[in-house]
């Protein structure tokens, strides 16, 4: 007896689950991925191109044409300026008086952001702790750092005064003469670089402010379980911690104390007798008012690779110490 096989109909659920021809065949698949990817970059270019565009004509574009006109002499009064090559980065490097503005710039750059990174660590800390109107107080800390240099330097100036500011009156209290701040090459620089971390420890505190409170309390009490001390656990597990932040400001900090300049025009116009011209001082003293544009070029292309190499390097030694969690 033979049975013959008869073939189901198909049912709705025999019908859902059926496999679906593909709309495409195998062949064209590759094109249309890559349309795809075409339209991606289309519209990636169609975003980024203005940015880039202002990027190039605001940034790339002034560097290039300071880079040409170093390796002219132009006093911006004649019609065009006149190549002399690289004299003009011979004359400042062998001239005595620009080395001088070289040294006192790494004395201000390294005495401004090595006691603001370490006061502002320190306020951070001490603001963390608990302490009472801890919001208040961060806000008092940071307000110098939104005041424009020009107030900052009037109020300074004040306070600096020999015969009717605080500084006198403090000096009096041990029967001592204020000293001259800003009128002394011995006092000059000395007076801004208080005033310079004045203004920006407040931006540095909280900063690191932030960056305490975001800490994993996890390991903070796996610490404290251990017995670790606070010098331990600072040393060993929040400094570390902190290193990305801290990597961030010491870059941020480098930047910004090379480029000061509101506080020096202000206070002290790069005197007395050059004891406060930095190198973005002397930048503009010998463009804006030696009129040598040439040797003005060369001294911000020199300020220029400094920077490049100070942050490279930062980059390349700094930031192999940095824990990122």
């Amino acid at each position: 007896m033979s049975v013959t096989a008869q073939r189901a109909p198909d049912t709705p659920l025999r019908a859902a689950v059926a496999p679906v021809a593909p709309a495409t065949s195998p062949a064209r698949r590759p094109e249309r991925a890559r349309a795809l990817k075409r339209r991606e970059y289309l519209l990636f270019a169609l975003f980024a191109f203005p940015n880039l565009a202002l990027i190039v004509v605001f940034a790339y574009w002034p560097v290039l044409g300071n880079a040409a006109l170093s390796l002219t002499r132009w006093d911006m009064i004649a019609p065009s300026p006149t190549f002399v090559g690289l004299d003009n980065y011979v004359t400042l490097l062998s001239d005595p008086s620009f080395l001088r503005v070289l040294r006192i710039t790494a004395i201000w750059v390294l005495a401004v952001v090595g006691i603001s990174l370490t006061g502002g660590l320190a306020l951070a800390l001490l603001f963390a702790s608990g302490t009472r109107g801890r919001s208040a107080v961060s806000a008092l800390a940071f307000s110098p750092h939104i005041l424009s240099g020009a107030a900052v330097a009037a109020i300074w100036l004040f306070l600096f005064d020999p015969n009717y500011g605080l500084s006198r009156i403090l000096f009096d209290t041990f029967g001592l003469d204020s000293p001259h701040w800003t009128t002394s090459s011995g006092w000059a620089l000395p007076a801004l670089i208080i005033v310079a971390i004045w203004k920006g420890v407040g931006f540095v505190a909280i900063v690191y402010l932030a960056a305490i409170l975001a800490l994993p309390r996890d390991v903070m009490e796996a610490a404290r379980l251990d017995g670790a001390s606070r010098w331990q656990t600072f040393r060993h597990i929040t400094l570390p911690l902190l290193s990305p932040t801290t990597f961030f400001l010491l870059v941020t900090q480098v930047i910004g104390a090379f480029q000061s300049f509101d506080l020096i025009a202000m206070m002290t116009g790069g005197g007395p007798a050059g004891a406060t011209t930095t190198l973005s001082w002397f930048i503009y003293n010998e463009g804006f008012r030696q009129f040598k544009a040439g040797s003005a070029a060369a001294g911000a292309m020199i300020m220029f690779v400094l920077l490049m190499v100070v942050t490279v390097l930062q980059m390349r030694f700094v930031e192999k110490k940095v824990h990122y969690r």
